[in-house]
């Protein structure tokens, strides 16, 4: 089974590290105070090239490719966090970029995605889109980088792990937020190779729980239906790879409702002066409502995935 291993975590942080900053870590004595943990922080991945953790596995992937698969061109299917960050990423190493949306996605985010120099294709579901990702590429000869199933992707969501352990070195709990699970996937597998000690916790929304209910089947499932505001969070199923080492080495996987990460967006906002999407919020949500019980009195880090929000839509979230 393909899992990230910490010397390659480390190689994709080197990389890396010539076009992407090392994200801060912010305090916060007032959400400590409410979730009842002894520090609180967060990882701030909202203020990364892009505004969301997502660059850091594309730019490792595209590295990683040879110079034909390089001329020939990449593919990926996202929602919006995905499909900016690989654009960028294609565009700093020369290589052209197609991203396919759903037809629901963020406009704002497929702007951004046009911006940063990708071909953007809106169709049909999320489904529908990862199947017409997957027939383009074939057609066009186009390397698909997908937005979490990947092995290189993972591996460059681990540096978010590296850096956590670094500028947190007497953490105790991390919780993360769970789409289809590469970013979870890449920093459990940091930080649990790291200190074992250390307990790591996802976060689904309740009307987006693919990893939930696969870790209660037994195996990865699709979901028949998405309902949720954190879109940044909205996988139809459980990654192939990602959903093993999830089951393998992740503590616990919770769930919170969309009043909850509406609430958290708003605190982060007032308390901490940062923007955080729906799903960057999920984290916090969750230890705001005492989802994370093993997170009572510890030092924790949560992990603010992004800050791509439409500022209309943020008007009728918080």
């Amino acid at each position: 089974m393909a899992r990230p291993l910490l010397h390659d975590i480390y190689a994709a942080q080197s990389r890396i590290a010539g076009h992407l900053q090392a994200t801060p870590m912010l305090h916060s004595r007032t959400l400590a105070e409410r979730c009842a943990v002894t520090t609180f922080s967060l990882k701030c991945e909202s203020l990364q090239k892009t505004g969301s953790f997502k660059v850091r596995g594309a730019l490792n992937a595209i590295s990683r490719l040879d110079d034909a698969a390089r001329a020939r061109g990449v593919i990926t299917v996202s929602a919006g966090n995905h499909a900016q960050g690989l654009a960028w990423a294609a565009t700093t190493l020369g290589v052209r970029c197609t991203v396919v949306m759903p037809a629901t996605a963020s406009r704002s985010k497929a702007a951004a995605s046009a911006g940063y120099g990708a071909e953007v294709v809106l169709h049909g579901t999320s489904a529908e889109a990862f199947v017409k990702a997957t027939e383009l590429a074939a057609d066009k000869g186009y390397t698909l980088i997908p937005p979490f199933d990947h092995l290189d992707v993972m591996c460059g969501t681990g540096t978010v792990g590296l850096e956590v352990m670094k500028q947190v070195r007497d953490v105790d709990v991390v919780v993360v937020p769970i789409g289809g699970g590469g970013l979870l996937a890449g920093i459990a597998s940091a930080v649990k190779q790291i200190n074992p000690k250390v307990i790591v916790v996802g976060v689904e929304p309740e009307g987006a729980a693919a990893m939930h209910k696969s870790l209660a089947a037994g195996h990865p499932i699709t979901l028949d239906k998405l309902d949720t505001i954190a879109d940044g969070l909205a996988a139809p199923f459980a990654g192939e790879l990602t959903y093993p080492i999830i089951r393998d080495i992740v503590d616990d996987v919770v769930l919170v409702t969309d009043d909850e990460i509406a609430a958290a967006m708003s605190l982060i906002l007032t308390r901490c002066k940062l923007l955080a999407e729906a799903a960057g919020a999920a984290a916090t949500a969750a230890l705001l409502a005492g989802r994370v019980p093993q997170a009572i009195g510890k030092r924790v880090v949560a992990i603010l995935s992004g800050g791509n929000v439409d500022l209309d839509r943020l008007k009728a979230l918080i």
